[in-house]
Formats: structure tokens, C-alpha cells, sequence
């Protein structure tokens, strides 16, 4: 961490507002002349504190901060920065792994919340916080202050997405994200999802922005707030009174139409504030007034607790397909990788779950899926063309046999049973020990990096970080399902217990107790009352992988409990779980 000594500028909004009053002889009022301090602070003596967070999702109330940074300017120069990462108490998504590089292994000795948040907001004392969406990073450091019990200084924020919305055209930029607006004002640094990076390409923009700004005539802190204030639509406060009457607990939150059809859907720890948010000025997302236009009513299931409501989200989602929801919407598009039934058989990748407890790679994306092949291939001489070989007849031969790539079946020069054992060592790689896929691997990017090849070392890195982080996710899933029913409970905020009762890697319960009473009786009403769910040893489908990594996620927070397991929950040592997040930036080889 670095910063500088406290600033004496004041920050928007800090003046006392205020005006006077000019009467004539008569006692009447004439006009009202402002005061100095109403004119509010020249924009070269403002303090700017641009702020970016990296955390473990998007939803505030639910997940961690893994890295803050923050750029602190005034009149255009550099005052000080200030970067740390932070241990959010939780596993990091592999999807957010990938996205920023930062690793659980990174997070493991690094400060808590608790400790870094003070810090911060010191060095951010006395200055206008400036975000990229500010709503998202300042949700983030809000809720982190109800954590810590630390109290939120409420000071000025700037948004500059809702700056570029007024004072940048569609035929200039395609659209406000960072990177699109740092290139367009010529950003020495490029964002790169890490915190620190991003906060000093904000820095750029917010200077462009500023200097946009004042030729609308904006030239203080007060006309800047003004001028990037935004108004609820008429639409907005028409349809207001739908957030009427909502409970303030955790639940899902549903949107219909006239017709009763959901339109989209929702979760939330605090159902009425969350639905209220999307009648305010802050919810400036086109899709969703879209969708405020043709909702008549809002629909609530109450919940116990956020899990419940996650899970409960999730499910509503892909029963129901809303039409303005994105995420969760369709898990049958999802993708595995597994090995085709044939006598030469190849890896594939498929909407179609492999049947339970056959070798296989998933759900996920098809791009991973198709890296995680890619990996695979390159270790291995298993074929990668899609003719179906026989072995009663010849098929044409490709490159990859003559240059040693493939065992060529096609030419008949491996038996049906030595192929056998070949497509064996890649089901072993998706089913149990991936290290010699990792070993091959790792010798072909310490060639390409002794021949100065680094793009191509660089995409044979992609290629075995996607296979061992699908690897490990795939491992997880399956563990949890096998484990049959687990009951587990985690503290909840105010006291009590956020109980939940897992079978098969679905949730079958949920309950929160009350603060300061025996959990035990209500776990145990708990579990003679769920749902009862047919015993499986596998994945059956991707909205069921979906929901059990939901479940992973929770129980791996460090206040969950493991209150009882039916069977023995555990990974295999040699597993891919154990290489998780070890691959390297830097394509030079390594060893595990």
C-alpha cells in the first residue's frame, strides 16, 4: 500500500449551501442571491479518490472483496495510491479466477476486510469517490462497513459510466465499459480486471470526461453533481408503487406481466429495498425499464436465508425462462466433454450429460470445454479428427499422424485394444489424476518458451488452466453429490444459525434458527420435514451441477459448519483439485 498526506481540498458536496435573501424597503422579497460556498469548488482544487474493487461475484450482499485499488488526484496530478489485496474469507470463483488472475492461493496471507477497509478510507478521507459503475464498487465497500461495524463516511461519489452516457456518442464508442472508454481518451494503462490498473485507466477517464464537461459549462463540484445527477423516468415513479408492501427479508423477487408470465427475476437478503432500487435513479440498465414497462406486479417466495434464495432464483430461472433475465437461463446449453462410444474412441464435447458415472468434463462453457480438449490432445495421442474409424476398413491419415500427434488408428497402426488403453489415460486425466496431462504440457510450454514462441506458449497455458479448472470444478461436484446428505449451518447476521439440509448435491431443507436458542431441534425437525431426493452417485444433468456448485460455494465459507455427513465427503489426493489455480501467468515451466 502507498498514499499521501491528508489533502486540503473539500470535496463535492462538503460546503454548507446556502443563500441570501434581498428585501426592498417594503419587507418584500426580490431575488435570492447565492452564496459563494452554493457555487461549490473549482474542479482543479477538488480531491478525486478513483476506487476499484475485485471481489468473488456481483452481488454485494453475497460475495467478497479480493482486491482494492485507488488513485487519489487533484488539478490532474497524482497525489497517491493505494493498492491491497484482500482475503474475502471464501473460495474464489475459477470463472473469476480466470477473468482476474487473482487466485485463492494469491488471497491466502492477505489481510482481511477488516483491515484493509480502515486503511482505505483513510487514504480516502476528504475526497470525491470516483467509479466505474460506481454502484457496484460502492455497494461493495458499503456492505463491507456493516461487516466490520465500521461507519460509512458518506462521502460525494462521481460515476463516470454516467458521465460517458451524457457526454459520449454511440458513433465515437460502441459502449461505456472501461477499456472501450480508456482507449478512446488514450489511457497509458489498459485495464486488465486487476484493481489497481483499472483505478489508474479511470484516472484518464475521468479527466477526459471532466474536460468534455466543461464545455456544458460545468466548472465546480456542485455542477458537476448536477450535471451527472440522475432523474427517475416517468415510467419509474409511475410504477413505484409495486414495491408497495414487500417483505424486508431474504427471498426471490418476481416480475410479471398482465398475463401472470414472469418477466424476470430476482434475489435478494432484503427483498423490499432490492425491488424498490429499480424505481430509482441508480438503475439506469435499459433492459430492465424495458421491463418495468409491462410489469403489473411484483411476486415474492420468502425464504430463510440467502441460500435458500439463491438456490430458489436458480431453479425459477431455468423452469421459467424470463425473457430479461441472462444468466442461469438455459443450463441445457451448457457443454461436457467426454469420450465417444466407438472402437477409436475421441473426445467430444456435448450438449447431451454422458451417462452417471461415465468419464466426463462439466458442464460448462463450449469455449472451456474446447480448451480443455485442446489440453488433453496435446499430452496425449489420441485422435482428434471426427471420422468414425472402423476397424474392419482404412480411413484416409492427417498431418497429426505423420508428425507424431496421433496414434493413427485410421492407418490401423494401433490395435483397437492398445487405442483402448490411450483413450484409458484421458479418462483417468478427467476422472482422477490429471499430472501427466500437466507434465506434457508444461515440457511443450518450456520449449516454446525457449524458442521465443510466447503467444503460442501462452495459448497452450489457456488451454491447460481451463482443463485443470474444469478438472477441479467437475471433481467437486461430483464429491458433494456422492456424499449424500450433509447438513451444514453457518452464523447468521444477528445471531442464529442459517441451517441447511443437503441430499445428492441438491438442496433438500433450509431453516434459520433464533438467536441464542438450541439449533439442534430445529435441525433435527429440519430433516425429518425436507424434501425427499432420489439417491444418485452423479451429476444427472447441468441444472443439477448448477445448483450443487451454488451449494460448494456456501459451504465452503469459512463460518459454515459441517453439522453431520452421511457418507464421507472428501477429494482424491492425486485429484485435479490439488492443481487449481497453479498455473502461471508467466509461460516458463514449472513443476508441481
Amino acid at each position: 500500500m502507498s498514499g499521501s498526506g491528508a489533502v486540503g481540498s473539500g470535496p463535492i458536496g462538503s460546503r454548507a449551501v446556502g443563500s441570501g435573501t434581498v428585501r426592498d424597503g417594503s419587507g418584500t422579497a426580490g431575488f435570492t442571491q447565492p452564496t459563494l460556498d452554493s457555487l461549490g469548488t473549482p474542479l482543479s482544487e477538488v480531491t478525486f479518490c478513483v476506487v476499484d474493487l475485485e471481489t468473488t461475484g456481483l452481488a454485494a450482499d453475497a460475495c467478497g472483496i479480493t482486491e482494492i485499488g485507488a488513485v487519489k488526484v487533484k488539478g490532474g496530478e497524482v497525489l497517491g495510491e493505494f493498492g491491497s489485496l484482500v482475503n474475502p474469507g471464501e473460495a474464489i470463483d475459477p470463472r473469476v479466477t480466470r477473468l482476474t488472475g487473482i487466485t485463492d492461493a494469491m488471497v491466502a496471507d492477505a489481510p482481511a476486510i477488516s483491515s484493509v477497509l480502515p486503511a482505505f478510507l483513510e487514504f480516502a478521507h476528504g475526497a470525491t469517490l470516483v467509479a466505474h459503475n460506481a454502484g457496484f464498487d460502492i455497494g461493495f465497500l458499503r456492505h463491507a462497513c456493516e461487516l466490520t461495524d465500521t461507519r460509512w463516511p458518506r462521502p460525494p461519489v462521481v460515476d463516470t459510466v454516467v458521465l460517458a452516457r451524457r457526454l459520449t456518442e454511440k458513433s465515437e464508442v460502441p459502449n461505456r465499459r472501461l477499456g472501450t472508454l480508456a482507449r478512446l481518451f488514450g489511457s497509458p494503462v489498459t485495464p486488465n480486471h486487476r484493481a489497481l490498473d483499472d483505478a489508474r485507466a479511470t484516472v484518464t477517464v475521468l479527466h477526459g470526461l471532466i474536460e468534455r464537461a466543461s464545455g456544458h459549462g460545468v466548472a465546480t463540484d456542485a455542477e458537476l453533481v448536477e450535471f451527472c445527477r440522475a432523474i427517475p423516468s416517468e415510467l419509474q415513479r409511475r410504477k413505484r408503487h409495486l414495491a408497495d408492501g414487500l417483505p424486508n427479508t431474504p427471498g426471490v423477487y418476481i416480475f410479471r406481466d398482465a398475463d401472470d408470465r414472469a418477466l424476470y427475476i430476482g434475489v435478494s437478503v432484503n427483498v423490499a429495498a432490492r425491488v424498490r432500487s429499480y424505481f430509482s435513479a441508480a438503475e439506469q440498465r435499459r433492459r430492465l425499464r424495458d421491463m418495468l414497462a409491462s410489469a403489473e406486479r411484483v411476486e415474492v417466495v420468502e425464504c430463510a436465508h440467502r441460500l435458500e434464495a439463491g438456490v430458489a432464483e436458480l431453479r425459477l430461472i431455468s423452469g421459467g425462462k424470463p425473457p430479461y433475465n441472462r444468466a442461469a437461463k438455459f443450463p441445457e446449453h451448457r457443454s461436457w466433454v467426454r469420450l465417444t462410444d466407438e472402437p477409436y474412441p475421441r473426445l467430444s464435447v456435448s450438449r447431451k450429460p454422458p451417462a452417471p458415472g461415465t468419464p466426463r468434463l462439466g458442464p460448462t462453457s463450449g469455449t472451456q470445454a474446447q480448451a480443455a480438449i485442446s489440453a488433453i490432445e496435446a499430452a496425449l495421442p489420441i485422435r482428434s479428427c471426427r471420422t468414425r474409424l472402423s476397424p474392419e476398413r482404412l480411413s484416409p491419415s492427417c498431418v497429426l499422424g505423420e508428425i507424431g500427434k496421433c496414434a493413427e488408428p485410421c492407418r490401423h497402426t494401433v490395435s483397437v485394444e492398445d487405442y483402448a488403453a490411450i483413450a484409458e489415460r484421458a479418462a483417468r486425466a478427467m476422472d482422477g489424476d490429471p499430472t501427466p496431462v500437466a507434465d506434457a504440457v508444461a515440457e511443450r510450454l518450456a520449449e516454446l518458451s525457449e524458442a521465443e514462441r510466447f503467444e503460442a506458449a501462452a495459448e497452450r497455458r489457456d488451454e491447460l488452466g481451463a482443463f485443470l479448472a474444469l478438472a477441479a470444478a467437475t471433481h467437486r461436484v461430483r464429491s458433494l453429490v456422492a456424499a449424500g446428505e450433509i447438513v451444514a449451518a453457518g452464523r447468521a447476521k444477528g445471531g442464529g444459525w442459517e441451517v441447511a439440509v443437503i441430499r445428492y448435491g441438491l438442496l433438500a431443507g433450509a431453516v434459520r434458527t433464533p438467536p441464542r436458542a438450541d439449533p439442534m431441534p430445529y435441525i433435527e425437525r429440519l430433516r425429518a420435514t425436507a424434501r425427499v431426493v432420489e439417491p444418485v452417485e452423479d451429476v444427472v444433468d447441468a441444472a443439477h451441477a448448477a445448483e450443487t456448485r451454488l451449494l460448494l460455494d456456501w459451504l465452503s465459507r469459512p463460518e459454515v459448519r459441517i453439522v453431520l455427513s452421511e457418507r464421507a465427503w472428501a477429494s482424491r489426493l492425486d485429484g485435479a483439485e490439488r492443481w487449481d489455480g497453479a498455473v502461471p501467468h508467466d509461460p516458463s515451466p514449472w513443476r508441481r
